[in-house]
């Protein structure tokens, strides 16, 4: 156990909270939406919240813990959905929110701490530079870049920018290492991956250098289709035209807008599916062209032609968009959930039509528009009907079999929720920047389990689980 008093007083003058009620708060993320999850990490708390100002105090914050043996988990607002900044083995959680200076802003550029919040940042940088992030979650408004860097993948802006660890993504980060004598370490280029969706195993993120992009008036549209397939070959249509500026496509089987947008509801058909757009508002006119000669599209919303009252009262677009549309599910129907799907690089809507076809409402579809590898595809992230992990087990491997590989929101672990199987590099830095393995322990397989096998339908279960 931790000694709660000793380490509050080698951790005098930095910001501590040791009321389990704000610590256990402090020690989850949306882990809930997975029931699987929901049922192993309910437990989980840390036994102390550290918040520090500034890399000095995360510097001696790592180096009390390592002394004593203490595992360190950083978190930034909380907006994960799998458990990826909790703490596993209790502990010290590291709130680095309070970190969240924007320290430069050039013409393209932004250097900040790793707990800004990413609105913030754009509110800075727009008026200085007309210059904003490319890419962002749907969890815009309240999601620290930090967290976003350790924790995400891609988001709001990837059908121009791709993903996170996409190179050119990420200019720089500078971060700390768990060691007796904490390094304070600089990742540029290809480096800078050893850290993006890492979970801070490998070290904390102290400093942030990324690229911005044009900042455009994006306009909030929602087009209906009484047929999902013929939704999603628009919005296939509409993601390849080069000339006609998006920042997100999604496309959204019925009757989930109906349903799950509650605010958006006056403007939808039960039986309509939804491609939810961003889209710049040079680019309306063509839009209305693309619409004109695509069968069955109606336009059901578009921000610049709004009422007052809708402006005020509707959520942005981007907020019915990747996670934010489980959430808006979850609200209604706490039972569902979801997956999370590349499905394959050939003819990928005749697999999403076979799997439409098993499934039918059993797996309500989801698409998000992506750039990867030079093209522009689809990845899922449908609607679950919950009834059991047995059945959910059956429709991955469903998935699988047709070519699919399913990125698992219901495990806890890097490789398991990424690509199942061990990365020696990161193994490797892992090893160099946490000898102890005291970041953030259970979350990297290839550390507890280097000859884990990946064919188990159970998963890995980290032993420190059983503390809690």
């Amino acid at each position: 156990m931790t000694d709660i008093s000793a380490l509050k007083a080698n951790l005098d003058g930095i910001k501590v909270e040791d009321d389990p009620r704000i610590v256990r708060k402090k020690s989850r993320d949306f882990f809930w939406y997975s029931p699987i999850l929901k049922e192993q990490l309910d437990a989980v708390t840390g036994d102390l919240l550290v918040s520090p100002k500034n890399v000095d105090e995360v510097i001696r914050v790592l180096k009390v813990c390592y002394a004593a043996d203490i595992p360190v988990t950083a978190r930034g607002a909380g907006t994960g959905n799998y458990g990826q900044a909790m703490p596993l083995s209790g502990g010290v959680v590291l709130d680095l929110s309070e970190m969240d200076a924007v320290k430069d802003i050039k013409p393209s550029v932004v250097v900040t701490e790793p707990g800004a919040v990413m609105a913030d940042i754009d509110a800075q940088t727009i008026p200085r530079t007309g210059h904003a992030l490319r890419i962002h979650p749907s969890t815009y408004r309240i999601a620290t870049i930090g967290g976003f860097l350790a924790g995400g993948a891609a988001g709001v802006g990837s059908v121009n920018w791709g993903g996170l660890r996409d190179l050119g993504n990420v200019i720089r980060l500078r971060m700390v290492t768990m060691e007796a004598e904490p390094q304070v370490l600089e990742l540029t280029g290809s480096d800078v991956q050893k850290a993006i969706h890492a979970y801070g195993t490998t070290g904390i993120i102290t400093e942030i250098e990324v690229p911005l992009t044009e900042a455009y008036d994006w306009i909030d549209v929602l087009v209906g289709f009484d047929d999902f397939i013929n939704a999603i070959r628009f919005s296939e249509e509409l993601a390849n035209m080069d000339g006609l500026l998006t920042k997100n496509i999604a496309t959204i089987e019925a009757p989930l807008p109906h349903d799950y947008f509650l605010r958006h509801k006056k403007f939808i058909r039960k039986e309509q599916s939804v491609v939810v757009l961003m889209v710049a508002a040079f680019a309306m006119g063509a839009l209305d062209g693309l619409l004109s000669r695509s069968p069955g599209a109606e336009m059901l919303y578009r921000s610049d032609s709004a009422t007052a009252e809708d402006i005020t009262h509707l959520p942005p677009a981007y907020e019915l968009t990747w996670n934010h549309t489980t959430l808006r599910g979850l609200s209604v129907d706490p039972s569902i959930t979801y997956l999370q799907v590349r499905y394959p690089d050939v003819k990928p809507l005749e697999t999403i039509g076979k799997l439409q076809s098993i499934f039918a409402e059993e797996l309500p579809g989801h698409l998000e528009f992506i750039r990867y590898n030079g093209g522009l595809v689809p990845i899922g992230l449908p609607i679950v009907r919950f009834t059991d992990k047995t059945r959910l087990d059956e429709i991955i491997k469903r998935h699988e079999a047709l070519g699919c590989t399913i990125f698992n929101p219901h495990r806890y672990t890097l490789e398991e929720g990424g690509m199942k199987q061990i990365d020696p590099v990161l193994l490797a830095f892992k090893r160099q920047t946490d000898p102890k393995g005291l970041l953030n322990p259970g979350k990297m397989i290839a550390w507890e389990h280097p000859d884990y096998k990946f064919d188990s339908d159970q998963g890995f279960l980290f032993p420190g689980l059983q503390r809690s």
